[in-house]
């Protein structure tokens, strides 16, 4: 399995085996979507021989094509970069200006790559925040030795999105990409369990209960189709009411490490939605402990 080159927040390294577990056991035959990839830890894991991944944040999309597209000499920009605080945010202030630049040159789509991977892996707590304006604004992390060269997996990850079509689109392009067999993941921005938990600058724009509602409906579109999908989120009641009595809902327990206080690093109730049928599962059963009752 390969394993992704960014640090995202929510990302899905830690509940893979759970996800996986509720794909159909021939999933890697089957054309493979996931229109909000983030970080990727579930299409590099799989490494699908076609499909397509989406994203509406268009830098992300931009790194991962010269991922594919010139991974070699992203590895070379990559070891051009320096842990420290002044060089940090010399760093942050040249990706900031390669936003507004455009059309971009091989050479700026390269460097501008190897800015995104820095400051992911050096930025405070690894996320991608932005302002108003576009901005990426995080500050320096003070971490000792981080990796941001990442050359193991920039190659496996190059092989990967080869065989891939990489897109920048609202999410429900997949009803016309999808088609019957195909298999999609969604991992949309968490509905907050909370109003302090509530993260959605993800790009300039917020993901709303409006944007989850129709992300139901997109659901229930595919499942008319014959495509099966497996869906991520919070175990927030209002998001949660969408999926139940329409599709399987299964509760499990994730922990998750955005929190910027290490005692709030707490495992939280997260659930999984999804049409694919428990014959047809790589496993029946998750390999986790269910909780018997729904969190408050």
């Amino acid at each position: 399995m390969g394993e992704p080159i960014l640090k995202w927040a929510g990302g899905k390294r830690q509940i893979l085996g759970e996800i996986l577990s509720l794909f159909p056991s021939d999933y890697a035959s089957r054309t493979y979507h996931e229109p909000m990839v983030g970080g990727g830890a579930v299409v590099f894991a799989i490494s699908p021989r076609r499909g397509t991944i989406n994203d509406l944040n268009d830098r992300l999309m931009r790194f991962y094509e010269v991922v594919r597209d010139f991974p070699h000499e992203l590895i070379e920009e990559n070891k051009r970069h320096k842990n420290t605080r002044e060089y940090y945010y010399r760093a942050r202030k040249e990706f900031n200006e390669l936003a507004f630049k455009t059309p971009l040159t091989k050479e700026e789509r390269i460097r501008e790559a190897s800015l995104f991977l820095y400051l992911n892996r050096t930025c405070y707590n690894g996320l991608y925040r932005v302002n108003a304006r576009g901005e990426f604004n995080v500050p320096f992390g003070r971490y000792t030795n981080p990796d941001f060269v990442r050359e193991k997996q920039i190659l496996e990850a190059s092989k990967t999105l080869k065989n891939l079509k990489l897109l920048n689109k609202d999410f429900n392009y997949i009803l016309e990409e999808a088609e019957a067999g195909d298999l999609v993941y969604f991992d949309p921005p968490y509905e907050p369990v909370s109003e302090t938990s509530n993260f959605t600058q993800y790009t300039c724009n917020g993901f709303d209960f409006e944007h989850q509602r129709r992300l139901r409906d997109v659901c229930v579109e595919l499942d008319r189709k014959g495509v099966y999908f497996v869906l991520s989120n919070s175990w927030a009641e209002p998001v949660r009411r969408l999926y139940e009595g329409v599709f399987e809902v299964i509760q499990i327990k994730a922990r998750r490490d955005i929190s910027a206080k290490v005692e709030s690093r707490k495992p939280v109730y997260e659930m999984l939605v999804t049409n694919i049928p428990a014959s047809e599962r790589v496993e029946r059963k998750l390999p986790i402990e269910v909780a018997e009752a729904a969190a408050p």
